[in-house]
Protein backbone atom coordinates (compact mmCIF):
# COMPACT_ATOMS: atom_id res chain seq x y z
CA UNK A 1 0.00 0.00 0.00
CA UNK A 2 1.64 3.79 -0.82
CA UNK A 3 0.08 6.62 0.20
CA UNK A 4 0.14 9.68 -2.84
CA UNK A 5 -0.41 13.58 -2.61
CA UNK A 6 -3.58 13.32 -2.95
CA UNK A 7 -4.52 11.32 0.05
CA UNK A 8 -2.08 13.07 2.39
CA UNK A 9 -3.92 16.14 1.90
CA UNK A 10 -6.87 14.02 2.31
CA UNK A 11 -5.49 12.63 5.85
CA UNK A 12 -4.37 16.15 6.88
CA UNK A 13 -7.81 17.47 6.09
CA UNK A 14 -9.68 14.77 8.24
CA UNK A 15 -7.27 15.07 10.85
CA UNK A 16 -8.00 19.50 10.07
CA UNK A 17 -3.89 19.72 10.29
CA UNK A 18 -2.91 22.95 8.53
CA UNK A 19 -0.29 21.33 5.80
CA UNK A 20 1.60 23.92 3.36
CA UNK A 21 1.99 22.49 -0.01
CA UNK A 22 5.68 22.46 0.20
CA UNK A 23 5.43 19.46 3.31
CA UNK A 24 3.16 17.29 1.43
CA UNK A 25 5.94 15.81 -0.35
CA UNK A 26 7.62 15.06 2.55
CA UNK A 27 4.59 13.97 4.22
CA UNK A 28 4.13 11.41 1.63
CA UNK A 29 7.87 9.94 1.82
CA UNK A 30 7.11 9.80 5.61
CA UNK A 31 3.84 7.88 5.48
CA UNK A 32 4.80 5.41 2.77
CA UNK A 33 8.10 4.81 4.82
CA UNK A 34 5.65 3.99 7.80
CA UNK A 35 3.21 2.06 6.00
CA UNK A 36 6.45 0.06 4.33
CA UNK A 37 7.93 -0.70 8.15
CA UNK A 38 4.25 -2.13 9.31
CA UNK A 39 4.20 -4.46 6.01
CA UNK A 40 7.38 -5.66 7.52
CA UNK A 41 5.86 -6.25 10.90
CA UNK A 42 2.75 -8.26 9.32
CA UNK A 43 5.69 -11.06 7.66
CA UNK A 44 6.92 -11.75 11.29
CA UNK A 45 5.31 -15.32 12.33
CA UNK A 46 3.62 -14.53 15.96
CA UNK A 47 1.73 -17.62 16.21
CA UNK A 48 1.69 -19.17 19.85
CA UNK A 49 2.87 -15.47 21.47
CA UNK A 50 1.47 -14.76 24.07
CA UNK A 51 0.66 -11.05 23.84
CA UNK A 52 2.41 -9.12 26.35
CA UNK A 53 1.53 -6.06 28.79
CA UNK A 54 4.97 -5.82 30.04
CA UNK A 55 8.27 -7.32 29.68
CA UNK A 56 8.52 -8.40 33.28
CA UNK A 57 5.84 -10.67 34.37
CA UNK A 58 4.50 -8.94 37.50
CA UNK A 59 0.45 -8.28 38.61
CA UNK A 60 -1.34 -5.00 38.05
CA UNK A 61 -1.74 -3.04 41.23
CA UNK A 62 -5.51 -2.29 41.36
CA UNK A 63 -7.92 -0.36 43.78
CA UNK A 64 -11.14 -0.78 45.13
CA UNK A 65 -13.82 -0.35 42.53
CA UNK A 66 -15.81 2.67 44.51
CA UNK A 67 -17.79 5.76 44.23
CA UNK A 68 -15.90 9.06 45.58
CA UNK A 69 -15.98 12.31 45.71
CA UNK A 70 -12.02 12.20 44.72
CA UNK A 71 -11.16 13.67 47.85
CA UNK A 72 -10.63 17.38 46.75
CA UNK A 73 -13.92 18.71 44.61
CA UNK A 74 -12.85 22.46 45.97
CA UNK A 75 -9.82 21.83 44.07
CA UNK A 76 -11.53 20.52 41.14
CA UNK A 77 -13.85 23.09 40.71
CA UNK A 78 -12.03 26.30 41.41
CA UNK A 79 -10.84 27.13 37.82
CA UNK A 80 -14.66 26.73 36.92
CA UNK A 81 -16.17 29.98 35.26
CA UNK A 82 -19.02 29.27 37.69
CA UNK A 83 -19.34 27.03 40.46
CA UNK A 84 -21.32 25.97 43.73
CA UNK A 85 -21.47 23.90 46.42
CA UNK A 86 -18.24 22.27 44.42
CA UNK A 87 -20.69 20.98 41.57
CA UNK A 88 -19.77 22.96 37.95
CA UNK A 89 -22.60 25.44 36.78
CA UNK A 90 -23.54 25.74 33.25
CA UNK A 91 -26.30 27.66 31.68
CA UNK A 92 -29.42 26.31 31.16
CA UNK A 93 -30.25 25.13 27.33
CA UNK A 94 -33.53 23.16 28.06
CA UNK A 95 -36.79 25.77 28.40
Amino acid sequence: MSVDQKTVRRIAHLARIKVSEEDVPRLEGELNSILHWIEQLNEVDVQGVEPLTSVVAMEMKKRQDVVTDGHYPTDVTKNAPASEDEFFMVPKVVE
